[in-house]
């Protein structure tokens, strides 16, 4: 038996595409912008919680990651060679990074620092160098 597919129905069915294309669309695009790096205000602005930071703290720990987000910003202009180059010396300033930020912390926010910042992210680096980016 052959139905019999008006053009009423192939106009609803386009609609009903068009929108599962645009739900889709829509949501690819907030899963992506969901992934944006944070900023160092944002970071200090969560960690003033969670480690609670006082003021002057999260002054000095704001001005060291502002300082890493600008090194990260001129790698991403780089290309190349330069940019492998410049990445590799990035990595390497990461721990430089971390111990300015201890240094401003009491024993217990650095240990907490170390467990909820730099272990989780030295795992993933760890993960990523032996090919499982997630």
């Amino acid at each position: 038996m052959l139905i019999n597919v008006n053009s009423k129905n192939q106009t609803n069915m386009k609609k009903v595409l068009l929108v599962c294309a645009l739900v889709i669309g829509i949501s690819a695009a907030s899963h992506a912008q969901g992934r944006q790096r944070m900023t160092p205000d944002q970071q200090v602005a969560a960690w003033k919680t969670s480690l609670s930071l006082t003021d002057d703290q999260a002054t000095k720990i704001t001005a060291s990651l502002t300082g890493q987000a600008k090194s990260r910003d001129s790698i991403m202009t780089a290309s190349g060679d330069d940019r492998r180059a410049a990445m590799q010396s990035f990595m390497k300033m990461q721990p430089v990074t971390d111990a300015k930020i201890k240094a401003v912390l009491t024993a217990d926010q650095a240990a907490n620092y170390q467990k909820t910042v730099v272990d989780p992210r030295n795992e993933r680096m760890k993960q990523m160098m032996q090919g499982g980016g997630n």
